[in-house]
């Protein structure tokens, strides 16, 4: 037999060069420390408010629950009827009480109403006996002593949110449960910030439009409609510019008339540095350049900056790095600008590498994995196979992020990496 051979898995582009390129946590860090929240903010309807951040506090007008309920189906009677340990008292049941129709009249000494989960407490009953601990004979039940106290199985008038209160804070990012417990509130309306407008566009002589034959050297423009899906999903205003060829002029005339109508302007293409790349000295004659290289890949080249009043970002053009970069810089940005005052967590997991991945100390790397549950119930990943910065397959194939640090070296089969599944990010 021969000699066993083990496979490094290298993707293209293994540049490893990353001079005076930006830690990822630094330029992340720079990112959230120049953009504030968007002003202003709209009235909406309850319905429309997911996925939107709120523009001030939501303040409760009432008592929840508005008055004491039975926590249970059984029987509502005064505690002082409950018989002592060992003892046995007979009781007469004398009415009935529903969520919907209460019973109105008093619940005398020695007497029990009939209650159903919800139904308001009738007046003179604080006792609440669940119908699977008494013995049922006709319109009589029967307590035994002991395993009753006064009060069980009551929720109390505004035992979990007291009128006044404040429920959700300003900057709240709106999820399902979030409008259910304003709407049980009795609140139809709310306000919340206004949406970023995001203006996005691709740049490159070679990006044609889907329906266009291509010519030598062309290539469909997939970056566009990548990241148009990706912000759908955010509550931002998309405002799509098309594409833009590699000319100076037509490139900065587009740019300026983008930040002119948008809080955030976003291109791909145009940020290396070619002889076509003139995203960065554009950059510098109408805007300002915080920094425009990030020890990371894929996705290196990335030009932040401001143009006017707008945040300016200039993602790779190569369609893996536009959306790695996407996620790691952008959505953090946007969530800022969108004034939430919480991120949402986004976890990453453990799990061991099934296979050498080469790496060098000196940059994050990001590599496009499948993520599987092993028949122990360990976490086990391993790459979508070519690792190419403009392998967009590898995106689609995979299922999460296998994070490398910046100053972690080749991964042999068997290391635990961190892995960032595309459920929590995407």
């Amino acid at each position: 037999m021969g000699l066993a051979m083990t496979t490094t898995i290298r993707p293209s582009c293994s540049d490893n060069e990353e001079r005076d390129a930006l830690h990822v946590n630094d330029a992340l860090t720079h990112i959230l420390n120049a953009v504030a929240p968007v002003k202003g903010y709209e009235q909406i309807a309850l319905l429309e408010a997911v996925s939107r951040v709120l523009h001030e506090p939501v303040v409760s007008p009432i008592d929840v629950p508005s008055h004491s309920n039975a926590a249970v189906d059984g029987y509502a009677l005064s505690g002082e009827d409950l018989p002592g340990t060992g003892g046995v008292a007979t009781i007469q049941v004398v009415g009935v009480a529903l969520a919907g129709t209460p019973f109105t009249g008093r619940v005398l000494p020695g007497q029990a109403v009939r209650i159903m989960t919800g139904a308001p407490m009738p007046a003179g009953a604080d006792t609440v006996l669940m119908q699977e601990h008494v013995d049922v004979d006709g319109d009589r039940i029967s307590v035994t002593g002991g395993r009753h106290h006064i009060g069980d199985n009551v929720r109390l008038a505004g035992e979990d949110i007291r009128q006044g209160e404040t429920i959700l804070e300003q900057g709240r990012y709106l999820t399902p449960p979030d409008i259910g417990l304003i709407a049980s509130l009795g609140i139809g309306e709310i306000k919340v910030k206004r949406r970023p407008r995001v203006a996005l566009l691709s740049t490159g002589s070679e990006l044609h439009s889907i329906g266009r034959t291509l010519g030598v050297g062309g290539v469909y423009d997939s970056n566009r409609y990548t990241l148009h899906s990706a912000l759908k999903r955010l509550s931002v205003k998309v405002m799509d510019q098309g594409i833009v060829p590699d000319d100076p002029e037509l490139l900065t005339e587009a740019l300026v008339r983008a930040a002119a109508a948008a809080d955030v302007v976003i291109s791909t293409g145009g940020v290396s540095v070619g002889e076509a790349d003139f995203v960065k000295e554009i950059l510098s004659s109408i805007g300002t350049i915080g920094f425009w290289k990030v020890a990371m890949k894929p996705g290196r080249p990335l030009a932040f900056g401001k143009i006017g009043n707008s945040t300016f970002v200039g993602l790779p053009g190569n369609p893996v790095s536009a959306i790695v970069s996407f996620y790691q810089f952008v959505l953090p940005l946007l969530e800022k600008k969108m004034g939430i005052q919480e991120r949402p967590v986004i976890p990453t997991l453990k799990a061991k590498c099934v296979e050498r991945l080469g790496k060098k100390p000196g940059r994050t790397e990001y590599q496009r994995g499948i993520l599987e549950r092993t028949e122990t119930g360990d976490w086990q990943v391993r790459t979508t196979g070519k690792q190419g910065s403009g392998i967009l397959r590898s995106m689609s194939l995979a299922n999460a992020l296998i994070v490398l640090e910046h100053d972690r070296a080749t991964v042999e089969p068997g290391d635990m990496v961190d892995v960032l599944p595309f459920a929590c990010l995407m």
